[in-house]
């Protein structure tokens, strides 16, 4: 069928979603509903060190191929009209002149550090410390994957043709070019987030990374076409060859587009392994001084974001510990635990009888600081861990509506609407905890894979089946279930949010350095 004859029944949009616990084929429609599906689970890394995390890179390729494979048993590879790929970001691959990977993909959840680089000199070393940035930037050098492997394994390092993200690899495999979406650049990498493309020349970040641009790939905005099919792809995935790729932002980045938020009035909460908050909007503005927000999954727009590192890995965590007479139950009976689960906390109030927790499981680099650490007080004998649970889902989106309130300060916009998205969405009482912390309405989209969903935004305006971004949402996404805030639930959680909360991390903050100091954990920068 010819571009031109397609309508947004008619269209067959495949979207690739490669995520740190598993990879998920999807086919949507023009109008945006979820026609097939298929998944498969992956090991998310291994680790050969404490804080290291890895992943063979061809891992995620095969995985390609699997899930594509149970798609095509009940779908006709032959009707797809166009694809796009999103992925997991801030994973690093490097590869040989061959363009064969030359050691173990570094997942975005790795935690090594190559510290003590040279400090920037000049003019930019200058600025940064009068405006009080040095550590900041000092961090950005020793977090950046290229620095740790020029240092620590030159041998490779030398040998490095490409560095890409995941999302360029990939891209790589499907089209034998080495090009990336601009939507996909997140990372520690020579990226002008304002102009949404490669650093300049000038730039302080060519002087602060062992990165090149010829190890660069070439850039490509979101719903323009990235390539076709190889011959080679098109038979590992089961697809026509030449099939036309078009570009689309990462997870998060597609996620918020596929939840319906293009303007910063409405926020995407994403209940997932890292919890986060954004907002999308055509203005440059930091909600943290000095973090540069990321490249929406549209052209010349921007996602603020403010994150909860581990957000939802705390509720795996917590059935991990403490759920196995649920996880067992529900197994005899044939149900998801997480229905369970809502059942326990329903019987707890809202506040959960004074427990409150603050959700820095794992520690930050910007707000909170690296010495940060969970915290749950407000202990008594009546809680049980029905109130922990709970607990953890409130003091999740407490932190969230912090971080939404530092982004409208500094935006200057008011966010009246949640579009809420990942897999804590699926639980009801997380909704309506959401609701009631924030005081407005929250909304799940019509379709679970919203990230899938804005990866077939991206082919569905590439294709010209949609016009523009703004019709392409409104066509394709819509609210699913809404959950209205409940008064007095609302002012309970306003006192607790004003009057704990918001005064735990200063009031703690100097117990978890001196706990940093006696057992040098989190380990220092």
């Amino acid at each position: 069928m010819s571009a031109a004859q397609l309508t947004p029944e008619s269209a067959r949009l495949l979207a690739l979603d490669v995520g740190t616990q598993s990879v998920r084929a999807l086919i949507f429609n023009g109008l945006g509903d979820m026609l097939a599906r298929a998944q498969v689970p992956i090991e998310p890394y291994f680790s050969e060190h404490p804080g290291w995390a890895e992943q063979d890179a061809d891992l995620y390729w095969r995985a390609m191929g699997q899930a594509c494979a149970e798609l095509w048993e009940t779908q006709d590879s032959s009707q797809i009209t166009g694809m796009a790929l999103t992925t997991q970001r801030a994973t690093t691959v490097v590869v040989d002149a061959q363009g064969q990977p030359l050691r173990p993909a570094i997942i975005w959840l790795d935690q090594r550090r190559a510290e003590n680089q040279k400090p920037i000199g000049g003019f930019w070393g200058l600025a940064f410390k009068l405006v009080g940035v040095a550590d900041t930037i000092a961090g950005f050098q020793a977090s950046a994957h290229s620095n740790w492997l020029a240092r620590e394994q030159p041998e490779q390092w030398a040998q490095v043709h490409k560095c890409l993200l995941l999302s360029g690899y990939l891209s790589y495999r499907m089209t034998g070019e080495y090009v990336d979406s601009v939507g996909a650049q997140v990372g520690y990498i020579p990226f002008d987030y304002k102009k949404h493309a490669w650093a300049g020349k000038r730039d302080w970040k060519w002087r602060g990374l062992a990165v090149k641009r010829q190890h660069l790939p070439e850039l490509v905005a979101c719903g323009e076409r990235l390539g076709g099919l190889t011959e080679v792809a098109a038979k590992h995935l089961g697809l026509p060859a030449g099939l036309s790729i078009f570009s689309a932002g990462a997870d998060k980045a597609c996620e918020v587009l596929g939840a319906g938020c293009v303007t910063p009035e409405t926020a995407c909460l994403s209940f997932g392994t890292t919890a986060a908050v954004n907002i999308c909007r055509e203005k440059y503005v930091e909600a943290t001084p000095f973090v540069p927000p990321y490249p929406a999954a549209m052209p010349g727009a921007y996602n603020n974001e403010v994150n909860i590192y581990r957000g939802f890995w705390m509720v795996s965590w917590f059935k991990q510990q403490f759920g196995k007479r649920e996880a067992d139950i529900a197994k005899t009976r044939g149900i998801a635990p997480e229905a369970l689960f809502d059942e326990l906390i329903s019987e707890v109030p809202p506040g959960s009888m004074g427990l409150t927790l603050q959700p820095y499981w794992s520690p930050g680099v910007h707000d909170p600081g690296p010495e940060a650490k969970g915290a749950i007080i407000g202990f008594g004998d009546v809680h049980t861990r029905a109130h922990i649970y709970r607990s953890i889902l409130e003091g999740l989106a407490y932190g969230l509506r912090e971080g939404a309130e530092r982004i409208e300060k500094r935006g200057k916009v008011k966010i009246q609407k949640l579009r809420i998205a990942g897999g804590g969405s699926q639980s009801d009482a997380a909704m309506q905890i959401a609701a009631d912390i924030f005081g407005m309405s929250a909304e799940r989209p019509h379709v679970y894979e919203a990230s899938g969903l804005g990866a077939a935004i991206n082919v569905a305006v590439g294709l010209g089946i949609h016009q523009s971004y703004r019709d392409a949402v409104a066509k394709m996404t819509r609210a699913g279930a809404i959950f209205v805030p409940q008064s007095q639930a609302q002012e309970t959680y306003d006192q607790l949010y004003k009057r704990v909360y918001k005064r735990m991390y200063a009031r703690l903050q100097p117990l978890y350095r001196e706990i940093r100091d006696i057992t040098d954990y989190p380990p220092k920068l």
